[in-house]
């Protein structure tokens, strides 16, 4: 099926998708704050600059989009039938960069928790930001995945 806008208009339209403070993110940041959790944005001197960093319990969240980090059986992750071949490619190179992030912090001794989109689309921000926040405070667990993958 062809693009319905030309090439031109359609790269103006990707260019303009947020990569850091998206709508998902804000919403889970504002809950985790109004709970009383302090972060650090983006920070760069860790691997795949995670969403949020919480120093003080050495946890780092990502909140990741299903499109584009490729959320397994999720409804959200479709691929665009226009250049199949380099949306493939992306894709991969997006979820072999998560994997890459998400093994250096857990070998420097991080926990990681990844939040997908479809998680804050189908459940209350309000659960979703309690799940992370009693995985900060109390759980041992290295890894955290809302929801998990299959």
């Amino acid at each position: 099926m062809a693009d319905i806008v030309d090439a031109k208009t359609r790269s103006r339209m990707m260019s303009g998708i947020r990569g850091k403070n998206t709508k998902p993110e804000r919403l889970l940041r504002r809950e985790l704050h109004s709970a009383g959790l302090r972060y650090r944005l983006h920070d760069a001197k860790l691997p795949g600059k995670p969403d949020l960093v919480f120093a003080k319990y050495h946890a780092a969240v990502f909140v990741h989009g299903c499109f584009w980090h490729r959320h397994e059986n999720c409804r959200f992750a479709t691929t665009p039938a226009t250049r199949p071949e380099f949306w493939e490619s992306k894709f991969t190179a997006n979820v072999q960069r998560d994997a890459k992030s998400m093994a250096a912090l857990l070998d420097m001794g991080w926990r990681v928790a990844v939040v997908w989109e479809c998680a804050l689309k189908n459940q209350s921000v309000e659960l979703v930001g309690k799940s992370v926040h009693e995985w900060l405070l109390t759980s041992e667990q290295a890894v955290l995945e809302i929801p998990t993958r299959p």
